[in-house]
């Protein structure tokens, strides 16, 4: 079973790699207001059902993907 996971700053996070992207993109000609940048995660797991795969992914954010104090995350069992 897939899982999609989705990591962002949380807001009022300072996000200098958000900042240089879009600083590149405007100097390409890009109108670009802003840029935030986050990671995407898709993991295959070896679960039987989406209540479980569910869990795992959070286990799994809470223990690594994410860091409570800047990031928000968003959790999505894949259908398959």
């Amino acid at each position: 079973m897939k899982i999609r996971v989705e990591v962002k700053l949380k807001p009022g996070h300072f996000d200098p790699e958000g900042d240089v992207t879009a600083k590149s993109l405007r100097d390409l000609g890009f109108p670009v207001k802003d840029v935030k940048v986050g990671k995407l995660y898709i993991v295959d797991v070896e679960v039987d059902n989406s209540k479980e795969a569910l869990k795992i992914a959070e286990d799994m954010c809470k223990k690594l993907l994410a860091n409570p104090v800047k990031d928000d995350y968003s959790i999505e069992v894949l259908p398959t």
